[in-house]
């Protein structure tokens, strides 16, 4: 078996992360009590900062992002067909196992689009035609960022443009934020205004804020209370849950701002390795703290990093991803570059 260097730099993902000391020490003094009664103080300023983010009435708190794509899918699409317009690359359709489909019954519309984006025009000719031998149109959800597309950010008129067709087509709109303060801090654009017109949208903890898990889904007070039917449903009881969710409230003191330094070294990642013999890859496309790079055969060249002591992820037939995240300073970034020269070279 191959010896793997005792200090590793973890590029593999920002899931990665590892909640601090002064975190760790806010988790362990939180005040609790039974989130499912209301009782639990932290659980209920986390879901109240979170709807104001996104300027809407209510959150809910969550393990996942995944259950809070899972429950949206499940509010926003009714049985008999109906259908869920998206990027073929996003989440739901590609890392959930098929969830939307088993919990809520949704058919799924992959776009194929550049950039894992698509425009109100996009959408419009995805529409089906409403007859009794088509599936139903009724949600359409985008990714902000993008992730499979290589931490990509939405346009705010593009995005304006989505909710435009949506609307004038009577359909749901949600938004999948699971690295959305990337996408804020990157484009200087407030979450409410990034989310204005839609129905639904929620923010992770776990990736780049650094907490160990969490998300929250926001929306109405009418939707909101629905979801916890879904959650309950799904055994998502989290009793005394203040504990983690004051490691995603201490997130959202701490370290948001922080998140232009993972762009920056995203962005030296990205210039350091971009000459590489056999690489593919355009720093100028890199936006936030995902970096996808294409080689002939990628697996060998992952495994000859990791004896490296650097750790990235085989995402395609000939894509790389490197993610990086608040445990990886620009030391580590400095270390990823050399590996990445040494082995390719």
């Amino acid at each position: 078996m191959a010896k793997v260097r005792a200090t590793l730099v973890n590029l593999y993902s920002d899931t990665q992360t590892r909640p601090s000391s002064a975190m760790r020490k806010a988790m362990a003094e939180a005040e609790v009590g039974d989130e499912q009664r209301m009782e639990d103080p932290q659980v209920t300023e986390l879901c109240e900062r979170v709807a104001a983010l996104f300027g809407m009435e209510a959150a809910v708190f969550l393990p996942s992002g995944t259950m809070c794509n899972e429950i949206a899918f499940r509010l926003h699409i009714r049985p008999g067909g109906d259908e869920a317009i998206l990027h073929r690359l996003s989440h739901p359709i590609i890392a959930e196992a098929g969830g939307p489909a088993a919990f809520a019954g949704a058919m799924m519309q992959p776009l194929d689009t550049p950039k894992g984006m698509f425009t109100g025009e996009d959408v419009r000719g995805a529409l089906r035609y409403p007859d009794r031998y088509s599936p139903r149109s009724r949600l359409v959800s985008v990714e902000q960022s993008t992730n499979m597309a290589g931490g990509r950010v939405w346009p705010l008129e593009q995005l304006r443009g989505v909710v435009e067709v949506a609307k004038e087509h009577d359909l749901r709109l949600h938004m999948d934020g699971a690295r959305l303060m990337n996408a804020v801090v990157a484009s200087g654009v407030p979450a409410a205004e990034m989310a204005q017109g839609f129905d639904t949208a929620w923010l992770d903890f776990t990736k780049g804020l650094g907490a160990p898990l969490g998300a929250c889904l926001a929306g109405s007070a009418e939707l909101i209370e629905e979801a916890w039917r879904y959650k309950q449903m799904i055994g998502g009881a989290l009793r005394q849950a203040g504990i983690v969710a004051a490691g995603a409230l201490y997130a959202l003191d701490h370290n948001i701002e922080r998140l232009a330094e993972d762009h920056e070294n995203a962005a030296t990642l990205a210039r350091g390795i971009a000459g590489a013999p056999g690489i593919t890859l355009d720093p100028g496309e890199v936006e936030t703290n995902i970096v996808i790079f294409e080689v002939d055969d990628p697996d060998p060249v992952v495994e000859a990093l990791k004896r490296e002591g650097v750790l990235m992820g085989v995402v395609g037939e000939r894509q790389i991803r490197a993610v990086t995240h608040l445990d990886v300073d620009a030391d580590g970034v400095q270390r990823a570059v050399q590996a990445v020269q040494k082995v390719l070279t």
